[in-house]
């Protein structure tokens, strides 16, 4: 069933509604703590899905006339390589997992976007034919997914006999398992499989994905507002500061910015404090959290208050 005179399924069209408010979810809690990067990552790879959705939904339809047929299609399969060129950039820095390293910086270039460039603007532009171009097109990067999969499942393992963190594991296989259907998105390209097939083949893993980032956050919340009552009455010890600054070799400003968090001062107060950005001071929360191996102010203020 299509919609509004145009090309996109009903489904797709409740697939974008669902996804934007995700989106709109996701975005209130990083803006609430900037400092989540694995949740900034995530929201690019969701701002990405809903972009793929849109355009697969839409493109191609004749009766845009603004935009041609061509530019269309290119479009529409753009967004697709360019969506899953995301995933081992998202699982390498989101999830720190260093073994993806090649794949996310030259891996996707080399066997998915240069592939996309060569026969889907490149060659499709000059011959106009797009059934060279999917036929073609999507044999080199059908095979880099099926290696690209093992090299992800391999780094998960990996990270998971280094930290020997169960609950990592389990989150870290479960993302797999929603974005490997991605690997048979070539076949559906290739068979041109319906859209409804292609969309519920697509976005199915991801709702899965952000339930659980939604229902972790709200225990992480809830977590925190405990350890933050805890906190409340936990005196500020400037000695065991100092002491652990230097044991996790914390720069000076640093550790100026540490005693103010200690003190309960917002990322603005301390910025205004310290005469410098809030960007700044972002930076060296981040740097912080890096060196303390914490994750959150609340972490941070319980670590550098006890020896």
């Amino acid at each position: 069933m299509l919609i509004f005179g145009t090309e996109m399924h009903i489904v797709t069209l409740l697939f974008v509604i669902l996804e934007l408010v995700m989106f709109g979810v996701q975005l209130g809690y990083y803006l609430n703590q900037p400092d989540d990067k694995p949740r900034f990552w995530y929201l690019i790879l969701l701002f990405l899905l809903i972009i793929y959705n849109i355009t697969g939904g839409l493109f191609p339809d004749p009766e845009i006339m603004a935009i041609s047929i061509r530019f269309q299609n290119i479009i529409a399969y753009g967004s697709g390589f360019l969506m899953a060129s995301y995933f081992p950039f998202y699982f390498y820095r989101a999830f720190e997992l260093k073994l993806l390293r090649f794949h996310a910086i030259y891996g996707v270039i080399l066997f998915l976007l240069l592939p996309y460039v060569v026969f889907f603007i490149i060659s499709y532009s000059m011959n106009d034919n797009l059934d060279i171009a999917v036929n073609y097109g999507i044999v080199v990067p059908f095979f880099y997914s099926i290696v690209l999969l093992r090299a992800i499942l391999i780094a998960i393992k990996e990270r998971y006999r280094e930290s020997q963190n169960r609950v990592f594991y389990i989150e870290k296989i479960a993302v797999y398992c929603a974005v490997a259907p991605w690997a048979l998105m070539t076949l559906i390209a290739y068979f041109n499989f319906s859209q409804l097939v292609e969309v519920l083949f697509a976005n199915l893993g991801f709702l899965i994905i952000t339930g659980m980032f939604i229902w972790k956050s709200v225990r992480k919340t809830r977590k925190e507002n405990e350890l933050y009552l805890e906190l409340e009455l936990m005196p500020i010890n400037p000695s065991f500061i100092a002491m652990n600054s230097e044991k996790f070799r914390l720069t000076t400003r640093e550790e100026d910015v540490v005693v103010l968090i200690c003190q309960r001062l917002k990322y603005r107060e301390i910025a205004e404090k310290l005469f410098i950005s809030e960007r700044t001071v972002n930076k060296h929360v981040q740097n912080i959290f890096s060196k303390a191996e914490v994750t959150t102010k609340t972490e941070l203020i319980r670590k550098m208050n006890n020896l």
